[in-house]
C-alpha cells in the first residue's frame, strides 16, 4: 500500500512539474521555411526568427544510410529505451571518472533534442554541469511522454545542429553538398552523422581533415557492427571530403517569396517551377540585360499549356538590384499592355461572324469620334488584310475592329478569361483599350495566350501542384486556330518563313507590344507545348525611349523558346478544325469570287472561314464615302455609258455593275484599280442621278512632278504653305505615307521639307475625297 501511494504521489509529482516546465516544442511560426522546385530542389530558402536555415523533412525523407550511420553510431538502443539509457550514462560516467576527462558521451538522441529545444536565445544551456544534466534528463523523459519516437527523430533530422546558421540535415546536404538527403552515399551518410557532435569544428568547408577523421571513425563503427560491409567501408573511405561554401539557394525568388507569403504555416513549400529550366532562365536574362540602360527591368514567364504549371518565373533582372528594383515582381504588376491584346479582339471577330482572315480592312488616317489613331510609325498602308493587319500590328484598323465589337463587350469576354484589365479611376471601357490605354498582368496575359494551343480555352497559372485548375472559354476552337494560324506564318525577325532556319524550329504563335512612351515592352509567344510571355520595362514607369517590343522583348522571347525541351511534331502545322474551311474571296467585296460577275474580282486570296461565314466587307460609317460593294446601274449597250431614269434619247439598256473600294482606299490602289471600280460617264441625255456627287480635292501651292530646291544662300529648310481645294472636311497630309500634319477646309498646312528625292504627298479628307502630287527636291 505504502509503495503504491509513493508510486501514487511521485506521478503527481511529474505531472505537477510537467506543467510548471512545459516542453518547449517549436511552434509552426518560428519555423523558417523552404520552397521547392517540382523535383523537390529547394529554390529558395527562410531563415527563421533567429536567422536559422531549416529545410523540414520527415524520416521517408532522408537516406536509409544516414539514419543506418546516425542511429547505429549515436543511439543503438533509441527503439527500446524511454529517452534515458542507464547502461550508457553509468559507462560514461565511469569513464569520466577514471580519465578525468569525457571519452564517450551518454546521452541518447532524445537527450541530444532535449538539449537542442531547451536551449535558451542567447546560447545553448550548459549540459556538462549537474544541474544542466538532471535537466537534460528530465527534458528527455519528458519528451518521451509526450511524443512518440518517429516524432523525436524527426525532430533531431530538423533541429541538429550542422556548423553555421544551418540546422537539419537536409539543409545541411544542400549547403554542403548540393544534393538532396535522400542521395547520400555511405561517406556522406557518414559525415553529417558526425557533424552534430562539434558542428563548428568539423565543418567541412572549413575544416575538411577533421571531418574526414571523424567520417571515418563513423565508417569504422558502422564496420564493427556489422551494419555496413568492409569492402562497403574501404570504398567510402577513399572518397574525399569536399564541400561547397555556405550559399543559401537563391532562385525564382520573388516566386518563391510570393507562395511564402501565400503560405504563412506552410515550411515546406512545393513548386511546379523546373530548376535546370529556371537556372537557364536567370542565366539568360541576366546575360541579356547587362547592356540594357540603368534601371531597366524584366519579367519572364514560362508555362506549360496542358497543365497551366509555371515552369520558369522571373520576376526581375536581378532580386538583389537596388537600381533596377529588383525587389518588385513585375510578372503580377499592373502594366500598359500595348497591343498584345490585338489578337483576342480579331478572334472574337471571326466567332461574331463580322471577318475572315482576308476580310479587307482600311489603314487609312481616320476619326472614330474625338479619337483618332495612327500606327507606331505614322505611315499607313490603305487596304490591307485581316491577317497582314494582325500579324503587322496596325492600330487604325483594330480601332475599327473595336468599334464594331464594342469596348465594354470584349473587356467583359476577357474579364470571363481571366484578363483582369485595370482602369484609372472613374475611366471604363473605351477604344483606346486595344492599343495599350488599359493595364493588364504578364501572368494573365500568359494564361490567355495559350489558349491559342488549348482550343480557345484560357486559365490561370498555376505556381502549386494543388492550384485549383482555374479555365474560361476565350475563343473558339475555330478561331483560335485561324489566330494562331495567322500569328505562326509571321516569320521570325532576320529569317523568312519555309527556309531551312525556320524548319525543325517550334512553331511559334508570336505578338509584341510596346506601350505609350516607351514603357512597356511586350512579347508573347505560344507554342505547341508552352507559353512564354516577357515584359521588358523600369518597374518606376519612366520611359525607356528606343526599346520597344519587337526590339527589346522578342529576341528574348525566341531564346527561350529555342532553349525550352521539344518534341517530334512541334515544328508541324496542325489542321483546322472542321468548321474551318479554307475558301477563295475577292476583294474589294470580300465575298468568293461570283462567276456570272467575274469583273468585280480585282484581287483574289485564300481566306479561312470559321462556320461557314463568308461577310462582306464593311460598309463606311460615312454616308459621304463611298460604300464597298456592288453598285448596280444601267448602260447603253451601244456606248457603255451610263443612262438614269430620265433620258431624252431612247436607248437599248443593259444591267451593268461595279465593285467598290472603300473610299478611304482610294490613295493607294492602282490607277487600273481605281478606273476599273469608277462609273461609266453619264449619257450627255440623261439626267442627272446623284452618282457623281463626290468631291474632288486639289492641292495649291506646289505642281504635280515640280522640282524644289531652297534657295542657295538659305540655312533653313524647305518651307512650303499648302492648302486643300475642294472640301470643308479634316484634311490629313500624308507624305510618302506618313501622316505628317491636318488641316481644314481651304485652311494652310505649313511643312518643312528636309528629304532630298522623290517624294508622294497625298491630301486626304474625311469625306474620301483626295489629291495627289509627286515632287523632287535637290539636295
Amino acid at each position: 500500500m505504502q509503495a503504491l501511494l509513493a508510486t501514487l504521489l511521485l506521478l503527481i509529482a511529474a505531472m505537477l512539474l510537467d506543467l510548471a516546465f512545459p516542453l518547449p516544442l517549436p511552434r509552426a511560426r518560428d519555423a523558417g521555411a523552404v520552397v521547392l522546385s517540382r523535383e523537390g530542389t529547394p529554390l529558395r530558402a527562410f531563415a527563421d526568427r533567429g536567422g536559422i536555415w531549416r529545410y523540414p523533412i520527415d524520416e521517408k525523407q532522408v537516406s536509409p544510410l544516414y539514419l543506418h550511420a546516425l542511429l547505429n553510431y549515436e543511439d543503438r538502443w533509441f527503439w527500446r529505451h524511454g529517452g534515458v539509457n542507464p547502461v550508457a550514462l553509468l559507462r560514461a560516467g565511469g569513464q569520466w571518472l577514471r580519465n578525468g576527462q569525457v571519452v564517450s558521451g551518454g546521452s541518447t538522441l532524445t537527450m541530444q533534442v532535449a538539449r537542442i529545444l531547451d536551449s535558451p536565445a542567447n546560447g545553448r544551456r550548459n549540459t556538462r554541469t549537474p544541474w544542466g544534466k538532471l535537466r537534460q534528463l528530465w527534458r528527455a523523459l519528458q519528451l518521451e511522454v509526450h511524443l512518440s519516437k518517429h516524432e523525436i527523430l524527426r525532430l533531431y533530422l530538423n533541429r541538429a545542429p550542422f556548423g553555421g546558421t544551418i540546422e537539419g540535415v537536409e539543409a545541411a546536404s544542400w549547403a554542403y553538398l548540393g544534393k538532396p538527403a535522400t542521395r547520400l552515399s555511405h561517406a556522406e551518410a557518414a559525415l553529417l552523422a558526425v557533424l552534430p557532435q562539434s558542428p563548428s569544428r568539423l565543418r567541412p568547408d572549413r575544416e575538411a581533415e577533421r571531418a574526414r577523421l571523424a567520417r571515418d571513425k563513423v565508417l569504422v563503427r558502422m564496420n564493427h557492427l556489422g551494419v555496413w560491409s568492409p569492402q562497403v567501408v574501404r570504398d567510402a573511405r577513399v572518397e574525399p571530403v569536399v564541400a561547397r561554401s555556405l550559399q543559401p539557394p537563391q532562385h525564382a525568388s520573388l516566386l518563391a517569396q510570393r507562395l511564402r507569403t501565400s503560405n504563412p504555416k506552410s515550411s515546406r513549400i512545393e513548386s511546379t517551377i523546373d530548376l535546370d529550366l529556371q537556372r537557364t532562365l536567370e542565366d539568360r536574362v541576366a546575360a541579356y540585360f547587362s547592356d540594357l540602360p540603368e534601371r531597366t527591368s524584366a519579367a519572364l514567364l514560362v508555362i506549360d499549356n496542358a497543365s497551366l504549371e509555371a515552369r520558369g518565373y522571373v520576376g526581375s533582372v536581378e532580386f538583389a538590384d537596388k537600381a533596377r528594383l529588383g525587389h518588385v515582381d513585375m510578372v503580377k504588376a499592373w502594366r500598359s499592355p500595348g497591343s498584345t491584346l490585338k489578337p483576342f479582339l480579331y478572334g472574337l471577330a471571326l466567332d461574331d461572324g463580322l471577318i475572315h482572315s482576308e476580310s479587307l480592312l482600311v489603314d487609312a488616317p481616320q476619326s472614330f469620334g474625338d479619337y483618332r489613331p495612327g500606327n507606331f510609325d505614322m505611315a499607313f498602308n490603305g487596304p490591307i488584310g485581316a491577317a497582314e493587319a494582325l500579324r503587322l500590328s496596325l492600330n487604325v484598323p483594330a480601332v475599327d475592329l473595336l468599334d464594331r465589337v464594342g469596348p465594354s463587350r470584349f473587356a467583359a469576354r476577357l474579364a470571363n478569361a481571366g484578363i483582369d484589365l485595370k482602369w484609372p479611376n472613374g475611366a471604363t471601357p473605351n477604344l483606346a483599350m486595344i492599343l495599350g490605354g488599359t493595364g493588364a498582368r504578364l501572368e494573365d496575359l500568359v494564361g490567355a495566350y495559350a489558349a491559342l494551343n488549348r482550343e480557345g480555352v484560357a486559365g490561370r497559372v498555376r505556381y502549386q501542384p494543388g492550384d485549383p485548375r482555374v479555365e474560361r472559354r476565350l475563343l473558339s476552337p475555330g478561331a483560335a486556330w485561324i489566330v494562331r494560324d495567322i500569328l505562326e506564318a509571321n516569320p521570325r525577325p532576320g529569317s523568312i518563313a519555309d527556309t531551312f532556319d525556320q524548319r525543325g524550329r517550334p512553331r511559334v504563335a508570336w505578338k509584341t507590344g510596346t506601350s505609350y512612351g516607351f514603357r512597356d515592352a511586350w512579347a508573347l509567344g505560344s507554342t505547341r507545348r508552352y507559353t512564354v510571355g516577357v515584359w521588358v520595362g523600369r518597374p518606376d514607369g519612366t520611359p525607356l525611349p528606343g526599346q520597344y517590343g519587337a526590339v527589346t522583348a522578342l529576341p528574348l522571347l525566341f531564346e527561350v523558346v529555342d532553349s525550352l525541351p521539344t518534341q517530334r511534331g512541334d515544328g508541324e502545322s496542325r489542321p483546322p478544325p472542321r468548321n474551318v474551311e479554307q475558301i477563295d474571296v475577292c476583294w474589294p467585296l470580300g465575298l468568293p469570287p461570283d462567276p456570272h460577275a467575274p469583273q468585280l474580282c480585282r484581287r483574289k486570296l485564300k481566306a479561312w472561314t470559321l462556320d461557314g461565314a463568308v461577310p462582306p466587307t464593311f460598309a463606311e460609317r460615312d454616308a459621304r464615302l463611298w460604300s464597298a460593294g456592288r453598285e448596280r446601274f444601267e448602260v447603253d449597250a451601244i456606248s457603255g455609258l451610263r443612262v438614269s431614269a430620265e433620258c431624252t434619247k431612247p436607248h437599248e439598256r443593259r444591267r451593268a455593275e461595279v465593285a467598290r473600294w472603300p473610299a478611304l482606299a482610294s490613295p493607294w490602289l492602282s490607277i487600273e484599280a481605281r478606273q476599273a471600280s469608277r462609273l461609266p460617264a453619264l449619257s450627255s441625255d440623261c439626267a442627272p442621278d446623284g452618282r457623281d456627287a463626290t468631291e474632288e480635292l486639289r492641292i495649291e501651292g506646289i505642281n504635280d512632278h515640280a522640282t524644289l530646291a531652297r534657295a542657295s544662300n538659305s540655312t533653313t529648310q524647305l518651307r512650303l504653305s499648302l492648302r486643300a481645294i475642294g472640301s470643308e472636311a479634316r484634311i490629313r497630309w500624308l507624305l510618302d505615307g506618313r501622316l505628317v500634319g491636318e488641316s481644314r477646309g481651304a485652311g494652310n498646312f505649313v511643312h518643312e521639307f528636309s528629304e532630298p528625292g522623290s517624294h508622294t504627298l497625298t491630301a486626304l479628307a474625311d469625306s474620301g475625297a483626295w489629291s495627289r502630287v509627286e515632287f523632287r527636291l535637290l539636295r
